[in-house]
Formats: structure tokens, sequence, C-alpha cells
């Protein structure tokens, strides 16, 4: 048993690090781009929403084909597709000064995302049990998400004292350092297995699994799309003057990549300790309620307009929230895979990307006709909403059993 969770461990260990490789440079341009988006080539915030939103509107159609290739063929031989496409899109990034090209390169770097972030979640179901979805789940996000962690991080710090080329260069350079080792961080899926789970479970479409699904659009909306694109906005808006540290000048998008890198640096830890209270308690359908309310109400904190140092006691808050909220979630979404892993995984890939979509295009678009205010307005309106839902599924599940 001990020997079956190590070599679990080790392969979502393995594709979650490669993943954080491959994820540097688009997580660099959500801190960097709505700032410095003329550095880019851009004359307009709406390109900034669409370069945010193209690549994923690309893995909407494309998954259903990923879901396909990983039924069909290696998981190392998707990995090594991924690996060489985010190595070309994240050299554009630095390199390319045209709006067009630029968003060509998203979409390619939408059909990378779509391999890596299939098959790590593909990886978790095969080779986890019932007893430590929650726990693998949350290790998986955690550790890619250090590569969350160093592109916010490394993009918001270098790139207001150093170059945007030169950050992008050296991410690239990192992903083809990557490239030797997939073969020995990334496992061979059991293909066969998922296949004879999918022929042999086909009831998996259900109420709750419906729910999931919708869960997982607000999730991607408001946490993947929404608060990721509009952070370093917000952090301007609330600094009167730039900071100064050690005669260090802080700006808007390093104090937003700080905020975001801490929530990756403590990912690794906090998720997979998230995921195993979920493991072990009787009433996970409850617990994520406690994410989903607490979003709800630091959305609408953050209208308040609050002093720097208050809002970034509210932003690690709502950050703790968004790990719980993407742990929860992904590990709902993991346990109702079991009946039909490709199916049910293909499908919670999908609306997370629809939301995430749509997050970005919507807030820029609100933002232009409304201001900021409204567009967290709205996120807390929806993290509500959602939360009802749940309790209104959960009474009614109560209420049938005692029938």
């Amino acid at each position: 048993m001990v020997t079956q969770m190590n070599s679990a461990k080790k392969k979502v260990i393995g594709i979650s690090l490669v993943t954080a490789a491959a994820v540097l440079g688009d997580s660099m341009l959500f801190i960097v781009l709505p700032l410095y988006y003329q550095d880019f080539g851009l004359t307009s915030l709406w390109q900034v929403g669409v370069l945010l939103s193209i690549n994923r509107f690309v893995r909407l159609p494309i998954n259903p084909l990923v879901g396909w290739f990983y039924s069909k063929f290696e998981l190392r031989k998707g990995v090594i597709i991924a690996v060489v496409l985010a190595v070309c899109t994240t050299l554009s990034y630095g390199l390319a000064q045209h709006f067009l090209v630029l968003v060509g390169m998203r979409m390619l770097w939408g059909v990378a995302w779509s391999l890596l972030r299939l098959g790590g979640m593909l990886t978790v179901v095969e080779v986890s049990t019932k007893e430590n979805k929650g726990r693998l789940m949350g290790l998986y996000n955690g550790l890619w998400g250090i590569g969350g962690l160093i592109g916010m991080l490394v993009g918001g710090l270098f790139v207001d004292i150093w170059s945007i080329v030169g950050v992008t260069i050296v991410f690239a350079l990192i992903n083809v350092a990557m490239l030797p080792t997939v073969y020995f961080l990334v496992p061979v899926n059991s293909e066969q297995k998922l296949r004879k789970k999918q022929r042999s479970n086909t009831k998996w479409f259900t109420q709750k699994t419906l729910l999931v699904f919708v869960t997982g659009t607000i999730v991607g909306f408001a946490v993947f799309g929404l608060f990721a694109s509009t952070l370093s906005m917000l952090v301007e808006k609330a600094l009167i003057d730039h900071l100064q540290i050690a005669g260090m000048v802080i700006g808007g998008a390093t104090i937003a990549g700080i905020m975001q890198a801490v929530r990756w640096g403590w990912d690794p830890f906090l998720a997979p300790f998230l995921g195993k209270v979920l493991d072990q308690s009787k009433q996970p359908d409850y617990l994520i309620l406690v994410p989903l309310f607490g979003m709800s109400f630091f959305f609408l904190l953050f209208q308040t307009s609050p002093s720097i140092h208050v809002l970034i006691i509210f932003i690690l808050v709502f950050q703790f929230f968004s790990t719980f909220m993407v742990t929860a979630t992904d590990a709902l979404a993991a346990h109702a895979a079991v009946k039909n892993p490709v199916a049910v995984m293909t499908v919670y890939t999908v609306v997370l990307d629809l939301g995430a979509a749509l997050g970005p295009l919507a807030s820029f678009l609100v933002i232009d006709w409304y201001g900021l205010s409204t567009v967290y307005m709205m996120a807390a309106i929806l993290m509500a909403v959602v939360g009802g839902s749940w309790i209104l599924y959960n009474i009614i599940e109560k209420k049938k059993a005692v029938l």
C-alpha cells in the first residue's frame, strides 16, 4: 500500500513540475500586460482582454480533441508537444510586437495548456483512490502553481526594473531545459485502463455532476479570469504613490505580482492540507460553501476603496479562500470522474476554460463601461448564487434520504 501511494505521488509530482515550467510566460502576462500593454505593441485595453482570453476560447473546442488524444496515445507524447509549444509562445511574448501575431501565439498556448491540464487531472484520477483524491489533487495544483509564483513574481518585479524581452527569453530557456527530463518526470498513462472505465460506466451525468460543472465555470470566471486579470489594476487604484522599500521603487505590477506569488507559494503546502480535510470530511458538499461565500464577501470589500495596506490584507484572505475553492472543486470533479474519467474531466476542463475565457474579456468590457467596482459586484453575486445552489441541492438530497 505504501509503495503504491509513493508511486502515485511520484507521478503527480512529475506532471506538476513540467506544467509549472510551461506556465511561466502565461502567468507573467496577467500581471504585466494590463499595465505595459503598449510595450507589447498594443494600442487599447480591449486588445489586452482579447489576448488574455483567446487562449481559453481556443481550449473550448480543443479539450474534447485532447480527451480523445489521451484515450489513444501516451500521456508523455502530449506533454512533449505541450512543452515545445510553450517554448515558442513564451519567446513570442517578448519578441513579437504585433497584435495579430500575439493572438496566434496565445491560441497555440491554448492547445498546450489543454494537453497539460487534462493530462494532469487524468493522472490524478487514475493513480488516486477514494481516500486520497483530494490530497493528490491539492498536491497537483500546489506544485504546478510554483510556475505561477515564479512567473508572476519575476514578471512583476523584473519587468519593472529590467525588460520584457529578457524575462521571456529566460522563461523560454527553462522550458527548453525541461524537454530532456520529460521522459523521466512524466509517466506513461494507462489509456487502456481509462477506456475500460469509460466502457463499463456510462451513467456518469447526475445533478451533482452538473452542479460541479457550474461551480467549475464560476471558479474559472472569478479566480483564473476576472481576479487574476484585474488584480494589478485594483492595486494601482489603491496605490496613491509608488512605495519605496530599501530604496527600490515598488509599483502596482510588483505589488500585484508579490500578492499572487504569495498564493502560489503557500499552495504546495496549503492545497494538499485542504484536500486532506476534504477527504476526511463526511460532508464535503457543505465545506465548499466556506470559500464560495467567503470570496463573495471579499469581492464586495474590494469596492470599498481601502488603503493599500488594508487592501493587501483583503487580497491575502481572498486568496486563501480561492485556494480552498479550486482544491474543493477539483476534488469534487475527481470524485465524480470515477465512473468515466475521460468524459467527466474533459467536460470539467471545458467549463473551467469557458469561465476563465469569459473572465478577462467580460471584465475589461465592463471596466470600460462602468468601472472596476461593477466587475467585483458582478463576481460577488455570481459566487453567492452558486453557494445558494449548493445549499438547495443538499436540502433536496436530505429530503430524498429521509423518504
